[in-house]
């Protein structure tokens, strides 16, 4: 039952028989008749069927939701088992927003020196992909914003504030000020995140309540992308001040002051809301509010 329900999952999640079943490894003959075996003992249809995927019937949605429920605890359950035996170890999968890329090692650093037998895969994702696969059990846990858009049922750990900051090359423009309003920033050649991110549409929100109608000439879902132009000195961009400062660029480049308005934003750790949570995220979350006490900038 356990592993129909998570090949289910998959299917739900792909939204594609094809794709579930090469995410899942199996053939897509295996996957189809897993899921008829699936409605057959639950006596409910659960998958709209035509030539394709049509989406999941109302008593399909409604299973979804028991088989996240089931598949999460079987999953703690056998985790915890496994602590029990032989101490914490593991893999943990963390998401990140982009601007939290570069800092991410301030949590994950720590924790392995205490955990050395735990792995990490991290990944780059928006504030609303991180909630998603925290829900269909993609992630263990992420970074992102803890306020301006809703959470959903999560468990969050604050670790630090953003504070926004005009960054621009050496000789490039207001590189001499300490500090810029939003109305200045918006008057040169910015480059910035994408739509999809919610720092951008933070930023966008800033430089609305500035009276500015904020158009970059350049856009990326990469820091790294930006920051390079940015060196070439034709371009400026907005960025949190402790995410301008840990890539390191210090000789290059100038990060000056925003003001008018003067906001932050509060970043932390999230993790879906469970009793109990695996040992592996009941672990990282305790590494975060240690970390958040001592001071995580």
């Amino acid at each position: 039952m356990i592993d129909k329900l998570e090949y289910f999952m998959a299917l739900a999640r792909e939204r594609h028989f094809a794709r579930a079943a090469e995410e899942l490894g199996i053939s897509q003959p295996t996957l189809s008749a897993a899921i008829r075996q699936l409605e057959d003992q639950l006596g409910v249809v659960l998958v709209n069927r035509g030539s394709r995927f049509q989406g999941l019937t109302p008593e399909g949605q409604r299973v979804l939701e028991w088989a996240r429920r089931i598949v999460g605890d079987t999953r703690t359950m056998r985790e915890e088992m496994r602590a029990a035996r032989s101490g914490l170890s593991g893999h943990i999968r963390l998401a990140a927003i982009p601007t939290t890329l570069a800092l991410v090692q301030r949590l994950t650093g720590p924790f392995q020196k205490k955990h050395p037998d735990v792995t990490f895969s991290i990944v780059s994702a928006n504030s609303l992909q991180i909630l998603s696969q925290l829900e269909n059990f993609e992630i263990d846990a992420g970074l992102t914003y803890l306020e301006n858009e809703p959470l959903g049922r999560v468990t969050s750990v604050p670790l630090y504030e953003e504070r926004y900051c005009l960054v621009t090359a050496r000789n490039g423009p207001f590189a001499d000020r300490e500090s810029v309003t939003w109305s200045e920033a918006g008057s040169v050649s910015l480059c910035l995140l994408t739509a999809d991110m919610q720092n951008r549409r933070i930023i966008n929100r800033h430089f609305a309540e500035a009276g500015v109608d904020v158009q970059p000439r350049l856009e990326s879902n990469s820091m790294i992308v930006l920051f390079s132009h940015v060196l070439t000195g034709r371009w400026c961009s907005i960025m949190p001040r402790n995410t301008a400062k840990s890539f390191g660029f210090h000789e290059e480049i100038s990060i000056v002051s925003l003001t008018e308005p003067e906001p932050f934003h509060r970043i932390g750790l999230v993790a879906t809301y469970r009793e109990p949570f695996t040992p592996l995220v009941s672990a990282l979350l305790h590494e975060a509010r240690t970390l958040a006490e001592a001071g995580f900038n």
